[in-house]
């Protein structure tokens, strides 16, 4: 599979799952927590309230590891790791822009104070378990 191969295949995995775990750390040890993901290109975007304990852990360390498209289906589903750094996206045109109905639990509106956006820069993105096929890392 050559390097397009790899990063369309990525993307069709961020395409069809939004869901994933996010990890980071939180007094010298992994917390990980599922997270709703949104992409442009290979920049992942997820909601987040200003209030939140992953906001003091980025501050403290803005680097993550995110895992997502596992779809439960056993020993062959494909997956991606993505090791990313973390920054926070205030842009209120594209806090409009990602907003749906689903964030109406946590958050007013996009106009909320306490939404903002967590941007998340790829520095290693492999693509998982094809059916037991070793990983194969997209060069960023």
């Amino acid at each position: 599979m050559n390097q397009t191969e790899i990063r369309d295949k990525i993307e069709e995995i961020l395409n069809e799952s939004h869901t994933g775990t996010m990890a980071t750390v939180k007094n010298n040890k992994p917390h990980s927590r599922y997270m709703t993901f949104f992409h442009r290109d290979l920049i992942l975007y997820t909601p987040t309230d200003k209030n939140a304990d992953k906001t003091e852990e980025i501050d403290a360390n803005p680097y993550t590891h995110v895992i997502i498209g596992y779809e439960g289906e056993g020993f062959g589903d494909e997956y991606i790791e993505y090791q990313g750094k973390v920054t926070f996206n205030h842009s209120e045109e594209l806090k409009k822009e990602l907003w749906n109905d689903d964030m109406k639990s946590y958050f007013d509106g996009p106009e909320d104070p306490n939404y903002t956006l967590l941007e998340i820069h790829p520095i290693g993105v492999r693509l998982m378990n094809k059916k037991g096929e070793p990983p194969i890392e997209l060069e960023i």
